[in-house]
């Protein structure tokens, strides 16, 4: 019959495991001084450590940001095409920062150092408020000497030195301060965060950002159509320039020869030819007016839509270890690290016994 049985004598049973515990717990009882101590002590720690902990402060924007693309000028060709218009030319930016790229261009170097160096003040780049607060000269002493560094909004007068220490506070930003989201994937709303532990520093630095960004996304996002919609401007005036002077052509010519002989078509060879002129200037206008018409519809389009929701404004929002909320995890982290000191003492003691 043993060797039917179902449990094998290494395994334990419900009353082993129950009384392992019950040793367990006896065990740890009689270390309460031992685990009162260290709760206390994290205790301790955790007020001393919430007290000297510099709160962070987080500048928030949100901001819609809506783009018609393509389709709204897909919808219009087919009218386009009845009035004989092709608009196959016009278009040409679909693919040029769609869905979540303007959230990477947040993150770029190129956004990021150029919003270090704008103003923080009448006399400090937010880069040099940046490098106080974060105490940097104290930090990277050994490796460079910031003091002896100046910054100015110009990179043209910037050495190695400045675009390595620029590139590496960008870095720093892009890690551990800023934090660009979609609260929810199916909405076209964006939020960019900015944490610090200067308040005006965040607020500035945010506003900033988010301007810069901005203005380059809509440039860039719009600079085709732009492009197109200038030069067909420039052809228009150019071929109107061309019309009214062959229209002034043809009436000096008319009046130079006010009664033609009808039998005699030699008289009328010049003013015919103008006459060619004029009607083909004016065909040639007709369509480059009717490019231009289609051009700014296509240009209003393809500009997208930001509209700002929420903007930083004093006091912002903080986030910081209160002193309850300290004692208690320091609390519990002692306690922890006492109760695994002394289990794997315990342990350790009962293989040496066995031994």
């Amino acid at each position: 019959m043993s060797g039917n049985s179902h449990f094998s004598a290494s395994q334990f049973t419900l009353k082993e495991v129950v009384q392992n515990l019950i040793n367990w717990v006896v065990f740890f009882s009689s270390k309460w001084k031992v685990l009162l101590i260290s709760f206390v002590l994290g205790a301790g720690m955790g007020a001393g450590y919430s007290k000297l902990k510099d709160p962070v402060f987080h500048a928030e924007t949100s901001f819609v940001l809506e783009e018609e693309g393509m389709g709204g000028i897909g919808q219009m060709s087919g009218i386009a095409s009845l009035l004989g218009v092709n608009l196959g030319g016009i278009g040409g930016t679909n693919g040029l920062f769609q869905g979540d790229n303007i959230m990477e261009l947040y993150r770029s170097d190129r956004m990021l150092e150029e919003t270090l160096l704008s103003p923080f003040d009448k006399e400090r780049l937010l880069i040099d408020r940046f490098i106080e607060f974060e105490e940097l000269e104290n930090k990277w002493a050994s490796r460079i000497d910031l003091a002896t560094l100046t910054f100015s909004s110009s990179r043209e007068n910037h050495g190695v030195k400045q675009d390595s220490v620029i590139k590496e506070i960008a870095k720093i930003i892009r890690e551990k301060q800023l934090a660009v989201v979609k609260p929810d994937r199916k909405l076209s709303i964006i939020q960019v965060t900015v944490s610090s532990k200067d308040e005006g520093y965040a607020k500035l630095f945010n506003e900033t950002l988010v301007s810069k960004v901005n203005t380059f996304y809509l440039e860039t996002k719009t600079k085709k159509t732009g492009e197109n919609l200038r030069i067909l401007q420039t052809q228009a005036d150019s071929v109107r320039a061309i019309l009214d002077t062959s229209l002034g052509t043809l009436a000096a010519e008319q009046d130079r020869v006010p009664n033609a002989n009808p039998l005699l078509s030699a008289a009328t060879v010049n003013g015919r030819r103008k006459q060619v002129d004029v009607q083909t200037s004016a065909a040639v206008f007709e369509e480059i007016v009717k490019n231009l018409e289609m051009a700014k519809i296509n240009h209003r389009i393809n500009t997208p839509l930001i509209q700002l929701i929420d903007s930083p404004k004093l006091p912002l929002k903080r986030s910081e270890i209160r002193l309850v909320k300290g004692m208690v995890y320091g609390a519990m982290i002692f306690g922890f690290l006492a109760l695994s000191f002394l289990y794997l003492r315990r342990i350790y003691q009962k293989h040496l016994q066995e031994v």
